[in-house]
């Protein structure tokens, strides 16, 4: 089992990382919140990781703390929930306030989110519950300031648009949830203000 990773960011791709460890490229599909979590490409960066071995496959996940894994793990573990699902609840929603939803039952919120319907959200709320008793919050602030406003490359609005649909949204609605933000400086900005806006309904 491949549990920690350190090593240099190569590049970023959303949803993939790819981290140089002595040599060894190693390909990491990851959340929003991991990304931008990550530090600048040639940076060192330290990556918690969970390996799902498949018959076609070995998929390496990633994660910026041990908090986002654990929260990761319990979640596939809920019927009808897969790794990729996972991740999207995970580029949603900080580990936090998706506790915070299923502790309140808020199935509003839960069905924002990229493939999450009522019945899923439902499902969610009963199973999660019992694996979460001793989940404490943080208190870290999950929003962020606003970045400093000048002209994008088109390639950042598009990479920013192919990480939102490969979360499940669909290409019309990423380019809505987009709208207004290509001035930020970088493709994890763009991310992170359209998955805030996402869930504040707006």
């Amino acid at each position: 089992m491949i549990g920690r990773l350190r090593g240099t960011v190569l590049e970023k791709r959303p949803p993939w990382l790819l981290v140089d460890v002595a040599g060894v490229g190693y390909e990491l599909e990851i959340s929003m919140t991991t990304l931008s979590a990550l530090p600048a490409t040639g940076d060192e960066v330290v990556v918690f990781t969970h390996l799902t071995v498949r018959d076609d496959a070995h998929l390496l996940y990633g994660f910026a703390g041990e908090r986002e894994r654990t929260l990761f793990r319990a979640l596939v573990k809920v019927n009808g929930v897969g790794p990729r699902l996972a991740l999207s609840i995970l580029s949603g929603m900080d580990e936090d306030a998706f506790v915070r939803s299923i502790r309140e039952d808020d199935i509003k919120s839960l069905t924002r989110l990229p493939g999450i319907g009522k019945k899923t959200a439902e499902r969610l709320i009963i199973e999660m519950r019992d694996r979460l008793p001793d989940w404490e919050p943080t208190g870290q602030m999950t929003t962020d300031s606003g970045a400093a406003a000048s002209s994008r490359e088109p390639s950042l609005l598009a990479d920013a648009e192919a990480a939102l649909v490969s979360l499940g949204y669909k290409p019309a609605e990423a380019m809505r949830m987009l709208s207004g933000f290509e001035s930020e400086s970088s493709v994890e900005a763009m991310i992170k203000a359209a998955l805030a806006r996402r869930m504040a309904g707006s």
